[in-house]
């Protein structure tokens, strides 16, 4: 989330997955800029694409901005906002626009930035490509990565994120209630926000955001939806998890996320069952009981003693997010520990059949976790 940089000089590029605070600390800057620099003469360019003939266009004007010098002896800053050829996709890649920016590139090493400040805001960037060099090494740049739910301290990040927008309106937020609204918006700072202003409306004048509040109000995401799958198998309730599947299942194949496979949600499927074996010896250990509510979970993990514990954080439920683990605690009793271990053998062989067999995805999917959910014999812990 951090930026890699602090912006100096008269060229800085602000860009990254996370959209929000891109577009944010760009506009920012601009600001900033124009406020120094005063005059009328500064100027915006919209450089979001969808072919190389647009691409063209954007640079072009980029051109003639950069050499119309500013009138009445006045600054000028440059901003060309949202640019979508930096990466490298389909018009990112295409020879004229390649050839173009390494012009620009020529051309920015010799330009005098006397009066002259020139932005640029982006989303994903090749930091192979000469252009993304050049401005690297002349001025400055700001990357914003989003936050991952499969790193610990990304969802830290978020939950922190969270907190601080709800703090400034003047609302407060319980711990549970916190880390439902980030597992239902996701990862995704402007979802963040969104979510955080429709609570704010709908508690009004109430002070404490609540988890009522949030399960009332808030929108289940995609990744609130991946949640649910790994619910449902945790639950072992085979009817709620095949409709899960099937559900998406047909996203993958409408390609409504072009990010969600199979494979992914397999993994998914693996990272829910290894979440319930840690916490299946974390109980056997007597480290955190079945029967607890958030805050006093959390409390027993941070006794957990850290040297009993392996230091690859795919084995170390502490490089998990508590709250990951806490909704995973009441469904361990559904599965004894060598149920668990089958499933993911289960698992294991399903992931090498999805990648080297020809058979049907959905349908080894399908079987896969038929035979792990199967007739439960409530097994306790």
């Amino acid at each position: 989330m951090k930026p890699a940089a602090k912006s100096a000089g008269p060229l800085a590029l602000v860009c990254g997955d996370d959209d929000f605070n891109v577009k944010q600390r760009a506009k920012q800057l601009y600001q900033e800029w124009c406020a120094e620099l005063g005059g009328m003469d500064h100027e915006i360019i919209d450089a979001t694409v969808a072919n190389s003939g647009e691409a063209l266009k954007a640079l072009s004007k980029l051109r003639e901005a950069l050499q119309t010098l500013p009138f009445f002896g006045s600054g000028k800053a440059i901003w060309l906002r949202d640019c979508t050829f930096l990466g490298d996709d389909r018009t990112a890649g295409a020879q004229d626009v390649t050839e173009t920016l390494g012009e620009i590139s020529q051309e920015l090493k010799t330009f005098s930035w006397d009066k002259v400040r020139l932005l640029i805001s982006a989303g994903k960037v090749d930091k192979r490509k000469t252009f993304y060099k050049t401005i690297e090494k002349l001025g400055a740049v700001e990357i914003f990565s989003g936050w991952s739910f499969d790193d610990k301290d990304g969802l830290n990040q978020a939950m922190h994120f969270a907190r601080g927008e709800i703090s400034g309106r003047k609302k407060e937020i319980s711990e549970e209630a916190l880390s439902e609204l980030v597992a239902r918006a996701g990862m995704n700072a402007r979802m963040l926000v969104n979510e955080i202003e429709k609570l704010s409306v709908y508690v009004g004048g109430r002070g404490e955001i609540s988890l009522e509040d949030v399960t009332a109000i808030c929108t289940r995401n995609k990744l609130a939806k991946a949640f649910a799958l790994g619910d449902a198998l945790g639950e072992r309730n085979l009817p709620r998890l095949l409709r899960r599947l099937d559900e998406e299942l047909w996203e993958i194949r409408l390609k409504v996320d072009k990010n969600k496979n199979e494979i992914g949600l397999l993994y998914g499927m693996i990272a829910k069952v290894r979440a319930m074996l840690m916490l299946k010896e974390m109980i056997r250990e007597g480290w955190v009981k079945p029967d607890t509510d958030y805050p006093r979970f959390k409390a027993q993990l941070e006794r957990v003693p850290r040297e009993q514990l392996p230091e690859d954080k795919r084995f170390n439920p502490l490089a998990l997010n508590p709250y990951v683990l806490f909704k995973a605690l009441p469904q361990v009793k559904n599965y004894s520990q060598a149920e668990l271990v089958a499933a993911m053998e289960l698992l294991l062989k399903c992931n090498r059949d999805l990648i080297f067999s020809n058979l049907d995805e959905s349908l080894v999917l399908q079987q896969t976790l038929i035979k792990i959910v199967g007739s439960p014999a409530r097994a306790g812990c």
